[in-house]
């Protein structure tokens, strides 16, 4: 098919697309939030076990924006917010680019609580600008704005969908397994679902529950069995922070990943972060839901492919 046939045909989905965009600046900016930029290239991501970056020279391209953000925080910027490029290496399918557009935003004084009702509120605005009401459809699926959105913790979703436990799931490996194929086809309950408390081990920099330290203070939004965000209260404890990140390069070395420097500036920065929630949301994926695509190639003028 001829490429300029196709930036032809997506011409409706890419405004809406950019109209959904400016409803976010809005959002934040009528809120208090400070856009902020952050370098794309940075000289170490932070390691998590599966999350592989791509290589710039002797530096990488973010996989997040979210060590350089947190390093405003710690320097007094209290809310803040991001749409930005980010890349990660061998991410392709329907609903994965390896390079992608993310949102982020962060805020002092508060914990991954109050983030849901970000989300509620943000996703509703954007829709009521985009002329969807308090409803939406994606492939064939109702998507009910209306808060507040379900909520479900990891334990329960696993009780009632997985036919195992959370231990057995990490016991056995197969915890991202087991989510894929038993867990998110249930997330399509009418309207988003906040799946909360993930393992403690599942939130390399996330803040362990004062109350329950097995879990994290961890959610991930999922809207028609879709994920769109990724959030926690922040780890403030850089030492704690260090322990966890030269885990998981002991992990990628046991797994022949790549292996990255540690992030030094932002762990010597950590400790004067205040206690602060932040969250990563796919705007590629958000732009589906809202404009009723089947997969992110439709709401992106270009693949890789097509290069």
């Amino acid at each position: 098919m001829d490429e300029d046939w196709k930036l032809t045909g997506k011409a409706d989905v890419l405004r809406l697309r950019a109209e959904m965009i400016q409803s976010i600046r809005r959002f934040f900016l009528d809120r208090g939030f400070l856009e902020c930029e952050t370098p794309l290239r940075i000289p170490a991501p932070a390691p998590e076990t599966h999350i592989d970056a791509v290589a710039s020279g002797e530096w990488f391209l973010q996989t997040s924006p979210e060590l350089c953000m947190k390093r405003l925080l710690a320097a007094g910027y209290p809310k803040i917010f991001q749409i930005c490029k980010c890349f990660r290496a061998a991410e392709r399918g329907a609903f994965h680019l390896p390079e992608f557009t993310m949102l982020e935003w962060y805020r002092a004084g508060v914990d991954y609580r109050t983030l849901m009702e970000d989300c509620e509120d943000l996703i509703a605005h954007v829709a009521g600008d985009l002329g969807r009401g308090c409803e939406v459809s994606w492939q064939g699926k109702r998507i009910a704005l209306l808060p507040p959105w379900e909520r479900i913790t990891v334990r329960e979703a696993f009780a009632r969908y997985a036919g195992m436990s959370v231990e057995e799931a990490l016991r056995r490996d197969c915890f991202d397994e087991t989510m894929v194929s038993d867990i998110e086809p249930h997330l399509d309950t009418g309207q988003p679902v906040f799946l909360y408390e993930y393992p403690a081990e599942l939130g390399a920099l996330a803040q362990a529950n004062a109350e329950n330290p097995a879990v994290a203070e961890r959610f991930e939004l999922y809207a028609a069995g879709l994920e769109l965000a990724n959030a926690f209260s922040e780890l403030t404890d850089a030492a704690e922070q260090r322990r966890r990140f030269e885990k998981a390069l002991r992990d990628r070395h046991l797994g022949n990943c790549p292996a990255y420097p540690l992030p030094e500036r932002f762990l010597a920065d950590l400790s004067r972060m205040p206690p602060s929630a932040g969250i990563a949301l796919g705007i590629d994926r958000l732009a589906m839901i809202l404009t009723d695509q089947a997969t992110i190639d439709a709401v992106v003028a270009f693949t890789p492919e097509s290069l």
